[in-house]
């Protein structure tokens, strides 16, 4: 008779936004189905998550925690307090960003025994077959841990081909919940792992050194199918770092989708320089395989500012790629960011009046601003942190980090207010037309050519009529 299975508790915590759990379900499915049970709790989804987990642990081999810098951290450490408080022995493994960025430091925390850093497929798998087998942790690639009081950070590991890890294994999701949540049937999927660019705002270059690998077109387009058949979704959403990195990967990814005859929709994320290597009949075969939309993360307005955050990119391939998506009717979102260390005023107004150039391209086309915030692990977070800028320093000042709400010292109270204003009449000023919309497209159109958000009268009142409505 077999033996019986060892339960692994695998958590996400709670957060605003319903994405499906990729990284939790990588990471259960590249466990042995033969060996372990796999136990997806999502906060999100729980009325009471800390009681979830709890009703799961008395018999679990450990408790994996995905984790995301910011609020999520919060929730985290509620549950991770909770479960050692409850059983002191179980064993606490954080993965995910925050601890991929801070492996040492997250460990100051008492309940938490063991960081997983960048890729944690195999060295999560590894890790619970030494725990299932009682071994200790020496050399373990890919993890820091605590060992008799000391903290010990092992070697990396090197990025592994996604082509050589089993597919997701969607059974741990209750997917038709996340259908429900999200009021659409939006399937996540991630076909790559890391990024080669090196932009000066963001972790990932940190994390995964400019690694990056994929999946293969062909195990992509049957993978995609034998979901496709199970769910019946209405969109894929590609939750990709940078999905158009090869033409030809993205060329016959297309066609894998046309030959596949699929009826859904997909979206995915796109540098400016990838559009615009891909040229116009690429662009039409992507419309046609079903592109929807794309996000071109564009930043700033201001070619200075984009060569100083090493961007690689120039406004003239945003503007081409606007233009290409227009053209062939992808909808598109145009993400700003402004408040950085030193930002002149022309910089900012330069992001803002692209913003409204590419807003008005389309009804399709949505241009939000966000205030630069540094995140951990980014080149630019480090020079300001040198200069006396001072980042949290425990889990539980992290956890009140927000950075996408909030902006930093750089931005005076009068640059934040004028900033809020653009961004209301902006988003107003364009998009699709209907009677009651128009009175308020009209005026904020009028703001906006002529930028002018004194009295802003108008925005007060939707404020106070809240919800605000849709207006893209």
């Amino acid at each position: 008779m077999a033996g019986k299975k060892h339960k692994v508790i695998l958590y996400n915590p709670s957060a605003v936004f319903y994405t499906m759990p990729l990284a939790l379900v990588a990471v259960g499915s590249n466990l042995d189905p033969a060996r372990y049970d796999v136990r997806l709790i999502d906060g999100r989804l729980e009325d009471d998550p800390v009681r979830a987990v709890l009703a799961e642990l008395d018999d679990a081999l450990c408790l994996g925690v995905t984790v995301l810098t910011g609020a999520p951290i919060r929730d985290a450490l509620r549950v991770t307090r909770a479960a050692k408080a409850y059983r002191p022995d179980v064993p606490v493994v954080w993965g995910g960003w925050h601890p991929s960025l801070f492996p040492t430091d997250t460990l100051a925390e008492p309940g938490i025994d063991v960081t997983v850093q960048a890729q944690g497929e195999v060295t999560f798998r590894k890790l619970v077959d030494r725990l299932a087998d009682e071994r200790d942790l020496a050399g373990l690639r890919g993890i820091a841990y605590r060992a008799e009081g000391a903290i010990i950070q092992n070697p990396p590991r090197p990025m592994i081909d996604v082509n050589d890890l089993p597919p997701l294994n969607y059974d741990l999701l209750p997917v038709e919940r996340y259908f429900g949540l999200k009021k659409q049937r939006q399937l996540d999927y991630v076909s790559s792992t890391g990024c080669f660019w090196r932009c000066a705002f963001c972790a990932d270059p940190f994390v995964y050194n400019r690694g990056w690998t994929a999946l293969a077109p062909e195990r992509l387009g049957q993978e995609i199918e034998d979901l496709w058949q199970r769910y019946r979704f209405d969109e894929l959403a590609f939750q990709d770092e940078t999905f158009f990195t090869y033409k030809k990967r993205v060329i016959a990814i297309a066609e894998e989708f046309l030959q596949r005859d699929f009826s859904f929709r997909w979206t995915a994320t796109m540098r400016a320089d990838q559009g615009f290597r891909l040229g116009e009949e690429a662009f039409a075969l992507l419309a046609r395989s079903g592109l929807r939309r794309v996000l071109i993360g564009v930043e700033s307005g201001s070619q200075a500012m984009l060569d100083w955050m090493k961007k690689d990119v120039t406004l003239e391939q945003v503007a081409l790629c606007a233009d290409r998506c227009a053209r062939h009717g992808i909808g598109a979102i145009f993400p700003f960011i402004v408040g950085f260390p030193d930002e002149t005023d022309e910089s900012v107004r330069a992001s803002l009046d692209l913003a409204k150039r590419l807003r008005a391209m389309s009804p399709r086309f949505e241009t939000p601003v966000f205030y630069f915030k540094p995140y951990p692990g980014s080149a630019i977070t480090e020079a300001v942190a040198r200069e006396g800028y001072r980042l949290p320093q425990s889990l539980d000042e992290w956890a009140d980090f927000d950075f996408v709400g909030s902006s930093g010292p750089w931005v005076t109270p009068e640059k934040h207010e004028f900033i809020e204003r653009f961004k209301f009449y902006n988003r107003a000023a364009w998009g699709r037309r209907t009677w009651l919309r128009w009175p308020l497209q009209r005026l904020a159109r009028w703001r906006c050519e002529r930028d002018f958000y004194r009295l802003p009268l108008e925005k007060r009142a939707v404020e106070f009529l809240r919800p605000m409505p849709r207006l893209s």
